[in-house]
């Protein structure tokens, strides 16, 4: 049963649906909605055990979203004398940096959980109007430590 029960964080993410609908985001919208229902709920109660495994879940769920064009056959492997090519290895390198990056942004959001919110509204800010895609609280917390914090 639903006890609505409303404070900072509800309105927020109220303003996280309407930002998300208005803006065609479902990912934003639906996301919001879930947990405004959760937080409304019994369920509650879970999410401090619930936030490491749904963001390990949701890293697997968009790795099999970027593999699956190769596996389906949309993208196709380069021949062997292609993979020195310059733009591929910067890719690589690029790849790698960005994970690196986003291992500095767990780290914050675990050591300052104060700023998981500037996070998320910079997120849902990028999302809603210039056409991103909501992963970048973890790039954006590595970033971050770069320029705020000596940790790892």
């Amino acid at each position: 049963m639903i006890n609505w029960t409303f404070n900072p964080v509800s309105v927020l993410l109220i303003v996280f649906i309407a930002l998300g609908y208005f803006s065609k985001n479902g990912a934003i919208w639906i996301s919001a909605s879930v947990l405004l229902v959760v937080q409304q709920t019994v369920l509650t109660r879970y999410l401090p055990q619930a936030d490491r495994p749904l963001i390990s879940l949701g890293i697997l769920i968009l790795t099999i979203g970027i593999l699956a064009p190769l596996v389906s056959g949309k993208v196709q492997l380069p021949p062997v004398s292609q993979l020195f090519d310059l733009k591929l290895l910067v890719a690589v390198l690029t790849g790698i940096f960005v994970a690196w990056l986003a291992g500095r942004g767990i780290g914050v959001m675990q050591s300052q959980p104060n700023l998981i919110i500037g996070l998320l509204v910079g997120t849902v800010i990028g999302v809603t109007f210039f056409n991103g895609i909501p992963v970048g609280p973890l790039i954006a917390g590595g970033l971050l430590s770069l320029i705020f914090m000596n940790n790892k």
